[in-house]
């Protein structure tokens, strides 16, 4: 566990391993709970969730929960009866509207008494059970006590007062409040939201590639725009370290494609990249150097510039050290992309989706949500 002056850190390696630490904090919680995600289903390990939301309730704690509508679309709203019975709260993020269905909210979020704090890419489904090596989604999480909890807490207050989206308060708050840059006394919160331009995660990530020596990225979605592929690809020339591992086994197989057409210019330049094989691979995770990313953000267009996402920007040589432990963890149980042999397996039916697919998420999806975010003025 790495320590700071005001915050303590704990990796959390398998969902096992999440849920069991997330449940433990949700029934230590004495005066808030505040849980956000954007898939949430019923079952196993929701069940036990909603178990435990009910006993801090009941204990008197103020517990509010804030799901999307889309990313739990199977849950019905009759599930969190018994929540709202005892007197807890709970949201729909954007309930689902034909003009504004492609506005969503990828975070995963637990804050207990603005202490203890949870952020990665863990979903609340049956998907993230087990190790993600012999069964489940290989994913990574992060648990922090202290003053970035803080920071988190607002940041969950301000989503859940966005939640119902109407079109005024959209206008007035939501893009202008959602996209922003949080300093915190460890390091920084990057908030990314429907919007034009380079949001903080973008610009900041492109800010700290500049000057990396060392980088290793761990995405389970890889479509970062031109500006950060050059970053990456400048650090490889000029002699740094350059890692990806990226999905050999994907649950959006054409996402996986437009990545795979990135793999050709990024493997002439010296960039490694490997696939991770023994399950599909979920996990959000940057090292630029002593400098640690972690949140449920993607290198993607969505959490870039669509989707309202977080990452946490941590340098901390100690965290960074433990980190680059999970990285070769990772990195045991991939596959190294080569470049010779992959341009020879690559059939033209292959690159031909690869193309289309990037077209797809880079300008197709991006059009329909900015047209939809215009449509909110």
């Amino acid at each position: 566990m790495a320590v700071s002056a005001s915050t303590r850190f704990h990796w959390l390696r398998t969902g096992d391993e999440a849920f069991a630490a997330m449940l433990a904090a949700i029934a230590a919680a004495r005066r808030s709970v505040r849980f956000e995600t954007y898939i949430f289903s019923a079952g196993a390990p929701g069940d036990q969730f909603l178990e435990a939301l009910l006993s801090a309730r009941q204990r008197g704690v103020r517990v509010q929960v804030l799901l999307d509508a889309f990313g739990s679309l199977e849950l019905p709203d009759s599930y969190w009866a018994p929540l709202r019975h005892l007197g807890g709260e709970m949201r729909w993020f954007n309930p689902l509207s034909l003009d504004r269905f492609n506005i969503r909210n990828h975070r995963k979020l637990l804050v207990c008494d603005e202490h203890t704090a949870f952020v990665g890419g863990f979903n609340v489904s049956p998907e993230w059970l087990g190790d993600g090596v012999s069964q489940g989604w290989r994913d990574l999480g992060l648990e922090l006590s202290g003053a970035v909890a803080g920071a988190l807490a607002t940041s969950f207050d301000e989503m859940y007062a966005l939640a119902d989206f109407r079109h005024q308060r959209f206008a007035r708050f939501g893009r202008a409040r959602a996209r922003k840059q949080v300093p915190a006394c460890d390091g920084e919160l990057l908030l990314s939201g429907p919007g034009r331009g380079r949001g903080p995660i973008r610009r900041v990530l492109q800010q700290d590639l500049t000057r990396a020596r060392t980088v290793q990225i761990i995405a389970a979605y890889f479509l970062p725009p031109l500006r950060l592929r050059r970053a990456l690809t400048c650090a490889a020339r000029r002699g740094g370290k350059v890692q990806l591992i990226l999905p050999g086994k994907s649950d959006v197989p054409l996402m996986q494609a437009a990545a795979r057409s990135l793999y050709r210019r990024l493997l002439a330049a010296g960039v490694e990249i490997y696939e991770y094989q023994p399950q599909i691979l979920h996990t959000k995770f940057l090292l630029l150097d002593d400098t640690v990313f972690v949140g449920s953000a993607n290198l993607d267009p969505r959490s870039f510039g669509l989707n309202y996402d977080l990452l946490l920007r941590l340098p901390n040589p100690e965290l960074a050290a433990e980190a680059r432990d999970l990285f070769a963890d990772h990195l045991k149980r991939c596959r190294r992309i080569e470049r010779s042999a992959w341009r020879k397996a690559r059939s033209f039916w292959e690159r031909l989706k690869g193309r289309f697919a990037h077209f797809l998420f880079t300008r197709i999806d991006p059009f329909i949500t900015r047209k939809q975010i215009q449509g909110l003025r």
